[in-house]
């Protein structure tokens, strides 16, 4: 099979991952009261690789619980969506997961992965057709929190989403309402949407799971300001920034960030930036729902929550939507 993928006039890659964006994002950033940098930052390719190694640490329970609930009730979840439908994944990366889903959707007119990088996406897409070699693989590279189209030439079946891997916690959850809205918005009416989403839970368990004890997640974290110095020419010392993350019940979410160790400035485009001694950059939240709450954002959205799953010790859950 020949992999093509279509890139979307409504979406403006080179602004996604270009270098002005990147320096202007996080000027931004550091000028800001609290000082952040945009969480998308963190996936360079070396950023990739240690999200990976994260997801095996023993203490990150969210890639392998969700793994878990597809293996034993993907049946389920594939029988929720209509027949000879077209299947959207939104930032598809891996196919690790949906190939739980596709084992049981034997009629899918079509997969369509959505991501914004055109390599990953044709390197996933020409390994999935060598395992589904009957299945109608049309990658879009887009960013999926922006308008745009679906590929030309899909079936008139019905169209059902994919939104694996609790992303939407990394949204605001008015900004991850409006996205559960645009997502109704491309797969039109009468879509479905299958949506993983990380629960709330004792707060060991939370702040393990973004800290662990090898120290993978904070390398990841401080992989920021490598890669800052690297691709925008700043100055910042790694070493003299810490790693923090914790869950913040009020606020229902896990916050990361890089902590000064010390006073120090900080230059990048001309401009200096100083920090004090325990100040932070916030690089991340997380958002964490209960089977309720995460029905209340869909609700608002304009989706109904047909079904829900959860793992026996209610880690982690997955959720089948229904849209008019």
């Amino acid at each position: 099979m020949t992999i093509n993928p279509v890139f979307t006039d409504a979406t403006p890659l080179s602004a996604v991952s270009s270098e002005e964006q990147f320096r202007d994002d996080v000027l931004v950033g550091l000028t800001a009261a609290q000082k952040f940098i945009p969480a998308k930052y963190f996936y360079d390719e070396v950023g990739s690789d240690l999200f990976e190694a994260i997801t095996r640490q023993p203490e990150y329970y969210p890639t392998r619980t969700e793994i878990g609930i597809l293996d034993e009730s993907g049946a389920d979840i594939a029988s929720l969506l209509p027949p000879r439908a077209n299947l959207v994944e939104f930032g598809s990366g891996s196919t690790v997961k949906v190939r739980r889903l596709l084992v049981h959707l034997t009629d899918l007119a079509a997969y369509v992965p959505v991501d914004v990088s055109e390599s990953f996406l044709r390197s996933e897409a020409e390994t999935l057709s060598r395992d589904f070699p009957r299945l109608s693989i049309q990658p879009v590279a887009a960013d999926f929190t922006r308008p745009f189209t679906l590929p030309d030439g899909l079936s008139n079946g019905a169209v059902a989403g994919f939104f694996p891997g609790s992303t939407i916690g990394n949204f605001e959850p008015p900004q991850a309402a409006h996205l559960l809205a645009h997502f109704g918005r491309v797969l039109g009416r009468g879509a479905s949407l299958v949506v993983g989403v990380d629960l709330v839970k004792d707060k060991s368990v939370l702040d393990a799971a973004y800290d662990d004890a090898a120290g993978v997640t904070a390398r990841f974290n401080l992989n920021l300001l490598h890669r800052i110095n690297r691709e925008l020419g700043a100055d910042f010392d790694p070493s003299a920034f810490a790693h923090r993350a914790y869950f913040a019940p009020e606020a229902s979410r896990i916050e990361m960030h890089l902590v000064s160790l010390r006073a120090q400035q900080v230059s990048l485009a001309g401009r200096r930036f100083s920090f004090s001694e325990g100040e932070t950059i916030h690089t991340e939240n997380s958002y964490k729902y209960t089977v309720d709450s995460f029905r209340d954002l869909a609700s608002q959205a304009g989706w109904n929550v047909a079904k829900s799953w959860t793992d026996g010790e209610r880690l982690f859950s997955v959720h089948a939507l229904t849209r008019g």
